[in-house]
Order: C-alpha cells, then structure tokens, then sequence
C-alpha cells in the first residue's frame, strides 16, 4: 500500500489563490430534483427487428435503458417539428 502524502503548506502561488479566493454557497439543486421526468403515456408501438437491435447495442454500450433511447428520439423529433410549425 502507497503511503499517503499529506502537506503542511501549499506552494506559494496555491496558498495566495487559496487565501484571495471566498467561499460561494451552494447553489446545485440536490440530486433527487435532478431527475427530470416527463409525465407519459403508455403506448403499443411494432417496430422492426433491425430498429430494435441497434437500440439495445447502442444501449448496452451506454449502460442505459433502450426503451429510454427510443423516447428520447421520439421527444426531440416531436420538439424540432412543433417548434417549426
């Protein structure tokens, strides 16, 4: 095991930023209210074989949920196009 380095004092130019700098409050909202969930409705939608390999590959590979993917397509064509009619 690597035996822990610990400072006394910082280096000169770290200990005068350090010492110019102040505190801000926290201004991040916690992470519970981070989770942004649209309210939605449950549908039956046949898509091809093919449409639903390619989500759960690309799925997989980001560790989230395929279904989610096809959402998010669906919620940004639905935004590009009712903002231009």
């Amino acid at each position: 095991m690597k035996k822990k380095t610990r400072y006394s004092e910082a280096p000169t130019p770290v200990a005068e930023a350090l010492a110019a700098s102040e505190p801000i409050d926290d201004f991040l909202p916690p992470p519970e209210k981070l989770i942004f969930k649209r309210p939605s409705i449950k549908v039956t939608l046949a898509l091809s074989q093919e449409s639903i390999e390619f989500f759960k590959k690309k799925a997989k590979d980001h560790r989230v949920p395929y279904q989610a993917m096809i959402r998010e397509v669906v919620q940004r064509y639905a935004e590009r196009y009712r903002k231009a009619s």
